[in-house]
């Protein structure tokens, strides 16, 4: 029987892909002790390749961001999902943090993550609602316009 978590995905029309590989020294997720999960940054991968690339405000619109800023939460709820198996175990979305690659005049890093945020209300409901970082940083691996990384509270 499908749960509600993997039951909302279904009605949203998401397919949760396979969780990407770490491209370095590190791992796609942790536990932090007994019921917190920590996962990597995630970037707007799809079928292996980074849809969303370059500097925001300046060649990815504000809304291909808040586009990627989805896909990268995607990304995130299948290292999530690799984690603990059912999703209907994440009690509470504790923390996203959103990188945003842009240049110095770009000021609206929060919309563009408001992709992320959205998304994990729909997904997850009153427990997706969550404390957030977002950074404008010169520059993301593979070019990418947006990464994303998660903090949750498995049961």
């Amino acid at each position: 029987m499908t749960g509600t978590v993997e039951g909302r995905l279904a009605a949203l029309g998401i397919v949760l892909p396979a969780p990407a590989a770490p491209i370095a020294n590190y791992v796609g997720f942790n536990f932090a002790g007994p019921g917190v999960l920590v996962v990597s940054g995630q970037i707007p991968l799809q079928d292996g390749k980074i849809l969303f690339t370059g500097k925001v405000g300046a060649g990815v619109s504000l809304d291909d961001a808040r586009a990627a800023a989805r896909m990268c939460l995607v990304n995130v709820v299948a290292q999530v999902k690799a984690a603990v198996g059912d999703l209907d175990r994440v009690k509470r979305v504790v923390r996203l943090g959103g990188f945003i690659a842009a240049g110095p005049e770009f000021t609206q890093h929060a919309q563009v993550m408001n992709g992320a945020s959205d998304l994990a209300v729909e997904i997850f409901g009153e427990a997706g609602r969550h404390a957030r970082s977002t950074i404008g940083v010169p520059s993301l691996p593979g070019d990418a316009a947006v990464e994303v990384e998660g903090m949750f509270e498995i049961a």
